[in-house]
């Protein structure tokens, strides 16, 4: 059984910069693709990220500083992340964790978006 490629997509509303993540977001690969990809956009200039976890049945301590120290990075530099995150396991990591509470994070995509204004 082969465990199916990680895959990042971004797409833009307004000048928000969706981040649509689908796989597990755990060491290795897929948190070192994930930083490469938020790193890029900030430098680019991107201010206002929004990562869409809805697709990732799990995540692991590294997918989760990847997270937080992107946030950290972009908030320093005056922007802003925020999560789209369901109820579920990977929803479950990020309360346990503490990072719904320190990132901002919504059920849905209209609502993180809502957010940012």
């Amino acid at each position: 059984m082969s465990v199916a490629e990680f895959q990042i997509k971004v797409r833009e509303s307004g000048d928000v910069r969706i981040v649509d993540l689908d796989g597990r977001l755990t060491i290795g690969d897929a948190s070192e693709r994930l930083n490469e990809v938020l790193s890029g956009l900030a430098e680019k200039g991107a201010r206002k990220i929004l990562i869409n976890l809805n697709g990732v049945p799990q995540i692991d301590s590294s997918g989760i500083s990847t997270i937080v120290r992107n946030s950290i990075t972009l908030g320093r530099d005056g922007g802003s992340l925020r999560l789209i995150c369901k109820a579920g396991r990977v929803r479950d990591a990020l309360s346990v964790t503490r990072l719904v509470e320190a990132i901002p994070t919504f059920d849905s995509e209209s609502a993180a978006l809502a957010g940012f204004a």
